[in-house]
Order: C-alpha cells, then sequence, then structure tokens
C-alpha cells in the first residue's frame, strides 16, 4: 500500500494513535521510527526550555501589588518635582507636560508651626551697638522672627531665629542681621530636614505621600505637593555634587557598570513605557585601595546604546558590564577594555539546575564556586597579592573550566538551554580571562548589580516615574 510522509504520519499518529497503522516494510519502519525519535527529541528540547522559563519566572517574581488610587499620588509627586527644578540659569528646567492644566496641583496655603515643638531661638544682633553713620547708640524698634523646621534623629524641632531691628536715635539709620543662608530661600524646612526627606524617599523607598502621612501622625501637616518642591530644589542644589560623583568615577582604574528598568508615564498617554536607570559604580576596598567607593546614576527614556557611550565618553579604564550590545561601542581601540562577568555565566547553569537537576549544571556551578573560593582569599590585598593568587590557583581552574564546556558542547543540541549556557559561558569567559592578570579587575559584576538593588526596591513603592525630569530628579 502506498505510504504518506512519515513526519505526517507520526503527527497522525500522535493525535490518533488507534487509526495508525504501523509498516510491515522493516525500511520504513526505521525510517518512521527515526522521525519518531526526532519528534521526541524536539519535544524534549521544547519541554525543558518552557520548563527553565517557568522556573526563572517563578525565582524572579517581585509580586508587585497595584496600588490603585494611590499611583495618582505618585503621578503628581515625580511630576511637583520635576517642575521645582530650576536650571543653572534660574529658568525653569522641566514644564509639566503630562498634567493637564485642569488637574494640576494647588500650592497649599502655609500654616503656622505646631506650638508644641520644641522652639531653639536663636538671636541674631548687629555686629556693633553704635551706629555706622554717626556713631550714635542703637535702640532696639522690633524684631523679624523665622521660624524654620527641622529635623533630628527621632524628633521635629523648630529653629527660631529672631533678627531684632535697631535704629539710631541720631541719624534714624536701621540696622539688622542678615538671614543665615538656607537651603530653600523663603522656604520653611532646614537642612536636616530635607536630607530626612531625601533619605526617606530614595534610601528608605517611602513616596512622599506616605511620609506625609506619617508625620501627619506627629501633628505634622506636610503636604505632599510642599515636600516635592523640597525634593524638586534639592535636586537642583545637588547637581554639582552629583557631577563631582560622575567625574570621580571616571578617574578609577575600573568601574562596574549596570542598568535597571523603570516605568516613565508617557506623555499624552497617561501609559507608561519603560525608561533606564544606568549606574556605575568606582568600588577599589577589594584591592586595597584607599579611596571611598562612589555610585553615580543617570536616568534614560529608553535604552539605546547612545546612553552608555555618551555616559563613558573619553573613559579609558576597564568596565565590568554584562553581554548587553549597547555597550559594544564603549569598548575598542582608544576606548575602554571590557571585562565580563563570571556571576553571569554561573546564573545561566543555576536556572537550569532549579528546572532540570541537570548533573552537568551542578558540576560547572560547583567549578566556578572554586575560582571565588580564591577571590574570597585575595580580597583586601594588593593588585600583585591577587595577580599571584589567581596564576596559581584560580588560572588553572579557569583553563580547566574552559576546556571542560568545550568538550561537552557537541553533546547537546544547538538549541537546548544546556547548549545556550555553554555557548554564552564561552564566549564570554574569553572577556572575563583578563581579570586572571589584572589585580584592579573583579570576577564579577555584582558591585554594580548591588547599586542599582535600591532602585530595583524603591520601584515596587514608587511604582512609575511620572516624568523624564521626574526620572532624572
Amino acid at each position: 500500500m502506498g505510504f504518506p510522509d512519515f513526519r505526517a504520519s507520526a503527527i497522525e499518529w500522535s493525535m490518533q494513535p488507534d487509526e495508525f497503522i504501523v509498516p510491515d516494510d522493516p525500511s520504513k519502519l526505521r525510517d518512521l521510527v527515526g522521525v519518531l525519535m526526532s519528534e521526541l527529541k524536539n519535544r524534549d528540547i521544547k519541554i525543558t526550555d518552557l520548563e527553565q522559563r517557568l522556573a526563572g519566572m517563578n525565582r524572579h517574581r517581585f509580586g508587585a501589588r497595584s496600588e490603585n488610587a494611590d499611583q495618582l499620588n505618585l503621578t503628581l509627586e515625580n511630576a511637583e518635582i520635576a517642575a521645582t527644578m530650576v536650571a543653572p540659569d534660574g529658568a525653569e528646567a522641566v514644564e509639566l507636560t503630562d498634567i493637564a492644566d485642569d488637574d494640576a496641583p494647588r500650592k497649599p496655603k502655609r500654616k503656622p508651626l505646631p506650638d508644641h515643638l520644641e522652639r531653639n531661638e536663636t538671636v541674631l544682633t548687629p555686629s556693633s551697638d553704635s551706629c555706622g553713620s554717626c556713631g550714635g547708640a542703637m535702640r532696639r524698634i522690633g524684631e523679624d522672627a523665622t521660624e524654620e523646621l527641622e529635623y533630628v534623629p527621632g524628633r521635629f524641632i523648630v529653629n527660631r531665629i529672631v533678627r531684632p531691628r535697631y535704629t539710631c536715635g541720631g541719624c534714624e539709620r536701621f540696622a539688622q542681621a542678615p538671614l543665615p543662608s538656607r537651603p530653600i530661600e523663603r522656604g520653611r524646612p532646614g537642612p536636616g530636614l530635607l536630607a530626612h526627606v531625601l533619605v526617606s524617599k530614595y534610601a528608605d523607598h517611602l513616596p512622599l505621600y506616605r511620609q506625609s502621612q506619617i508625620y501627619a501622625r506627629e501633628g505634622i501637616d506636610l503636604d505632599r505637593s510642599t515636600m516635592a518642591e523640597w525634593v524638586g530644589k534639592s535636586t537642583t542644589l545637588l547637581t554639582p555634587l552629583a557631577e563631582a560623583i560622575a567625574r570621580y568615577v571616571k578617574r578609577g582604574a575600573a568601574i562596574h557598570a549596570d542598568d535597571t528598568p523603570v516605568k516613565m508615564l508617557s506623555p499624552g498617554n497617561k501609559k507608561t513605557k519603560t525608561a533606564r536607570v544606568w549606574t556605575y559604580v568606582r568600588d577599589e576596598r577589594p584591592w586595597a585601595s584607599g579611596d571611598p567607593p562612589a555610585a553615580w546614576y543617570e536616568f534614560s527614556i529608553d535604552r539605546k546604546k547612545l546612553h552608555p557611550v555618551g555616559h563613558l565618553d573619553g573613559y579609558l579604564g576597564w568596565v565590568h558590564a554584562d553581554d548587553y550590545a549597547g555597550y559594544n561601542d564603549v569598548f575598542g581601540a582608544g576606548k575602554a577594555s571590557e571585562m565580563a562577568c563570571m556571576a553571569h555565566v554561573r546564573r545561566k547553569f543555576v536556572d537550569i539546575l532549579d528546572g532540570t537537576s541537570s548533573a552537568t549544571a551542578e558540576e560547572a556551578i560547583k567549578r566556578i564556586a572554586k575560582l571565588y573560593v580564591v577571590e574570597k582569599i585575595a580580597k583586601g590585598k594588593t593588585p600583585e597579592e591577587r595577580v599571584a593568587l589567581r596564576q596559581e590557583h584560580a588560572k588553572p581552574v579557569f583553563d580547566d573550566l574552559e576546556a571542560w564546556l568545550h568538550e561537552i558542547l557537541p553533546r547537546y543540541s544547538g538549541k537546548s538551554p544546556m547548549a545556550k549556557a555553554i555557548g554564552y559561558a564561552l564566549s564570554r569567559m574569553k572577556k572575563a580571562r583578563a581579570y586572571l592578570e589584572n589585580g584592579s579587575l573583579a570576577i564579577d559584576n555584582n558591585s554594580a548589580e548591588r547599586a542599582v538593588k535600591p532602585v530595583a526596591l524603591g520601584r515596587k513603592n514608587w511604582t512609575f516615574a511620572g516624568s523624564e525630569g521626574g526620572g532624572k530628579a
């Protein structure tokens, strides 16, 4: 009898096994078995791949909860911060383009500071009791009092700055001590309170509307929009410091680079799009440098390569980075040098081990762990000592791992997760080998990953940036 295409027959048989007739011809039967084996192999690969993806999604899932109406507060908060950022020349840096005029928040009316707060009074008097013009005696005719809300750890206080006004009895000349410099001119917050609000928002991940609720329990009425104005003006004050940190980081012999996604409200349609926060870290503590560590952050509305290229323009040192193609133009002749991350290599095998309990993945992880044992010993030693340790103890392990991966790669289908993990490892290990000969390099990029962790934690609370200006703030 005529026999149909074996692949089609195999598919039909899988759907209707009772109707399938096994051929009597041994050669045709062998062909059919080959087709079925191929189908089963492809299915196994697909199932393994799906299991890996599911395991990874379950492991990395954050389980964020929608805050519904609170998200409006977050949108306004970020927009208001951006609106109060002032350019160096005094011009407004950002406009509230993503909030309709009808929705623009009204500036709250300033209320007196509560009477129950502790008050520290400082009296500022002119430098001389005599008139600077005629030498006559000055007499007090009144005073101006400025109240500044301040925060010290654990409590609020009020700094009461009293400036008596004096006039000369002879020539009626007026004299009064000047008001000391303050972070926000004509503003009420003291530097300690501003620092507390900023740390609570960006380090402790408390949105301003939540801070407002916390302060209300202490009898302090601080409106969210008021604090948003403070934060916006503070970011303007801190811009020179951020720029100085960027210059300091780029003076390092080696830096760590990474980025993390954040949601940003898209102007006009009230939908969100994916923006990025980039971090560049200088951390020389592992090789006994006396220079302090620092992290430099940048915000962008997308992940185009022009951002890291622009950030690292002119940098000629080493950059620890992942395999993101956007970094490719950062490296090359007359540019920075690339150092790959062995933690990313290890993570590929961890994903497989979690999903399938693969013996090969377990062996790869054990071999990589031996490299980290050497790093634990090398931590805090000079670059020369680190190189000596790595050459003696880490290089043989590194070489053996690379040779072993080349040896086992042909055993796996090119589409299988294991083959992909091995291929990734081999490609990245070529660019990670430099750490064996350079004591100022790290084995991984964990310093940058630790630096972006606060952003990842914070976005669960503030959900999204209200605008590009809010993201930069």
